[in-house]
Order: structure tokens, then C-alpha cells, then sequence
């Protein structure tokens, strides 16, 4: 791709596909934990007590967590606008 601004462009799916396979090629574990400790759902998770008196709505949050994190389509805008961004700029950076 020829024209940076052009990635952004790309359907989610395919960017975030790129972006993967560029990572597994650098084996770039960082970038994988650096994307899961900043989603939505990982904060709702880190926020739970876990105590048994609270396992329902432990429960209910980590299954929520994980909707936000994996959902695809169920991401909200600024969630996915900032996962574009950063597969992006990863892609832009290490892709030769």
C-alpha cells in the first residue's frame, strides 16, 4: 500500500488481520498484551473483586468483558477507532 493515510480505509477485519499476522511474524508478544491491557473489557475484569459473594456479578462482567473485547461487530466506535488506529500505526511502523 503506497499511501499511509490509505490503511485507515481498510475494512476492520482486514487491518486487524494485518496487523496480527505482522505481530506473529515479529513475534511480537508486546504488542498482543499492550492490546489486551488496554481494551474496555480487560479494565472490567481488573476492576472485580472476585470474592464469592460477588460471583454473580463477576461473572456477568467478564462475560461482558469478554463481548467487548473479541465481539468484532459488538465493538463500540471508540473502541474500534482506536484498535484501527493503533493496528495502523503498528502496520506502518514494522511492515516493510
Amino acid at each position: 500500500m503506497s499511501d499511509a493515510t490509505s490503511l485507515e480505509d481498510l475494512p476492520f477485519d482486514e487491518l486487524r488481520h494485518r496487523a496480527f499476522h505482522l505481530a506473529e511474524k515479529r513475534v511480537d508478544i508486546g504488542f498482543f498484551t499492550d492490546l489486551f491491557a488496554h481494551m474496555p473489557g480487560m479494565v472490567a475484569i481488573e476492576g472485580e473483586g472476585g470474592d464469592l459473594g460477588a460471583i454473580g456479578g463477576t461473572f456477568i462482567e467478564t462475560v461482558k468483558a469478554v463481548r467487548e473485547m473479541f465481539g468484532g461487530d459488538d465493538l463500540d466506535p471508540t473502541t474500534e477507532a482506536l484498535l484501527r488506529a493503533r493496528f495502523a500505526t503498528y502496520i506502518r511502523d514494522h511492515e516493510k
